[in-house]
């Protein structure tokens, strides 16, 4: 009987194939953080890096810079701040949306979500929450619903 190994090891640490076993590979969801406020992209990246099945693979300040980094980039997901210095979190969703449709982005932001996740919505998010109620579960459970919509 063979039996399946899913691993998330990087290449030099997976043992070679033994027999009866199948050896399949995951590779992790990747995530940009975009938010002017280091001290939140650093909490959003323990957040993502205590997820399992997750990678941050950049960060952006700003909202020019982070549509410039997803194109660059092209994570999976992005993290996206609604207030930042130059274009806000909604024009930042619609333009990576309509460069990279495959690309999910959820907006953060200390605001209620009852006033703006019809906005972040609209602009091609898959939800909108508080920082506050953004957890490693919080994040698996919006990705696994993210691809079930799809």
């Amino acid at each position: 009987m063979e039996a399946l190994l899913l691993a998330r090891l990087p290449s030099r640490l997976r043992p070679g194939p033994s027999p009866g076993i199948l050896l399949a590979v995951t590779s992790p969801v990747t995530v940009l953080i975009v938010d002017d406020q280091a001290p939140f992209r650093d909490v959003a990246r323990l957040v993502v890096d205590m997820a399992d099945g997750f990678e941050v693979v950049g960060e952006a300040n700003d909202g020019t810079t982070g549509v410039s980094a997803a194109s660059d980039l092209r994570p999976a997901l992005v993290l996206m701040d609604l207030n930042m210095p130059d274009i806000d979190g909604f024009e930042a969703t619609r333009r990576i949306r309509a460069q990279l449709p495959e690309t999910r982005v959820l907006m953060l932001s200390t605001h209620d979500p009852a006033d703006y996740r019809d906005q972040a919505l609209a602009a091609g998010a898959i939800d909108f929450m508080t920082k506050s109620s953004f957890d490693p579960v919080v994040l698996e459970d919006t990705w696994a619903g993210a691809l079930s919509d799809s």
